[in-house]
């Protein structure tokens, strides 16, 4: 298992790499922009071990003003159902220095990043596999710069949120200034604040509350196929499930496998999309529509994979958008938002091909809190390029 998930790491780290999109061009200079821009990305994953589900945020501040009176700050001011304290920092990163962690991940990343063997690559729902499949990558040929043709079979533009890069003055959370954590049970429902020095001050009030996360079933057919099933998720616009695992002890080759229809996988399929872009991928068949809620995956996927099949079936959900002064009602008169905030939604369910859901499957092996389980200290937490694809998949923060 430890063997196949670095090379998984390998794998996905070396294909997105290539392919990643380009940066947004800054726009500090831009006097018609928003003088603040503010993203906030929340999710849920399905618990695995008999633990309760993971919830996450990120938190984002752009702005194209200096900071006024010293070093940047900026606070987040949360609604009391959150559970963490009346604010969180949102911290401006320092500039890397030689010898940091930076460090230490570039040179993970470039030992990781570049695995040997193939990666053979599989689409569609169905009980078997579709002409022209799989597509194979060779590696060695990719670290060359070599990419295949035709590779993805739909454009899906990165949607751009503020960085560092394209931003005068930046924040974000988490960031290591605070023992502040998302709950299992916090809530985002009331109202939000962002105050700081380089910023207008940004509120707005939330009703939409963290999404369920999908609870995903699979099964074993007799043609070998692998019938995945789930509940709908509320609130969710679409859904998207891929898989990925070793072909086997004796060969480098991993196989990778995606819901989608045509070809199309990974990249920012694995972040947050807003509701329009997922209409669309649903019209291209990219992405399930929210009405479904089953998927096959076909049997050559699990036949060419030697050892554990991982899979996960995101719910794309909503989106809030918050600006001030407001959008007027008439789209021919001149609108220049002095801040915007985007909250955006998704959730994330786990699946081992050929297994019943994961997180039932360990309830019964594992004593609820409280009844028995002994309670386990945290350990460091030190994110490299190990982590990287966990990161990708909203597992948390690598670690």
């Amino acid at each position: 298992m430890q063997s196949m998930k670095w090379r998984i790491v390998g794998a996905g780290t070396a294909l997105t790499g290539t392919l990643a999109a380009g940066l947004v061009a800054a726009q500090t200079g831009n006097d018609t922009a928003p003088e603040a821009r503010y993203v906030m990305d929340v999710g849920t994953t399905a618990g695995m071990m008999g633990q309760g589900d993971n919830r996450e945020m990120t938190l984002r501040l752009g702005s194209r003003l200096p900071a006024a009176g010293g070093a940047p700050r900026a606070d987040h001011f949360l609604p009391e159902g959150m559970r963490m304290g009346a604010s969180v920092p949102l911290v401006s990163p320092e500039p890397a220095r030689p010898g940091t962690r930076d460090d230490e991940d570039k040179y993970a990343y470039d030992k990781f990043a570049r695995p040997k063997g193939r990666l053979l690559i599989y689409w569609g729902c169905g009980a078997h596999a579709g002409p022209g499949q799989p597509m194979v990558i060779d590696f060695a040929k990719l670290g060359k710069g070599q990419t295949p043709p035709e590779l993805f079979s739909a454009r899906i533009p990165a949607e751009a949120v503020p960085r560092p890069g394209t931003s005068r003055t930046y924040g974000d959370w988490p960031n290591g200034k605070t023992n502040a954590k998302v709950r299992s049970n916090s809530s985002l429902i009331g109202q939000h604040r962002i105050a700081g020095n380089y910023s207008p001050e940004i509120g707005f009030a939330l009703t939409q509350d963290f999404m369920a996360a999908p609870r995903v079933k699979s099964g074993q057919a007799p043609d070998g196929s692998v019938p995945l099933t789930w509940a709908a998720v509320p609130a969710a616009t679409g859904y998207y499930a891929w898989a990925m695992g070793s072909a086997g002890a004796s060969t480098d080759d991993m196989v990778w496998w995606a819901s989608s229809a045509t070809r199309q996988f990974g990249g920012d399929l694995w972040g947050w999309l807003s509701p329009a872009t997922v209409s669309r991928l649903v019209g291209q068949k990219v992405v399930m529509p929210p009405s479904q809620a089953s998927c096959t995956i076909p049997a050559e996927v699990k036949k060419a994979t030697g050892e554990v099949l991982m899979g996960f079936l995101y719910a794309y959900g909503p989106e809030a958008n918050f600006a001030f002064p407001e959008r007027p009602g008439d789209p021919k008169r001149a609108w220049r938002p002095k801040w915007t905030a985007k909250v955006r939604y998704r959730a994330l369910g786990n699946f081992m091909a050929g297994m019943p859901d994961m997180g039932e499957a360990m309830r019964g092996q594992m004593p609820e809190r409280g009844e028995g389980r002994p309670e386990q200290k945290p350990k460091p937490c030190k994110p490299k390029i190990s982590g990287l694809l966990k990161r990708a998949a909203g597992l948390g923060d690598g670690c």
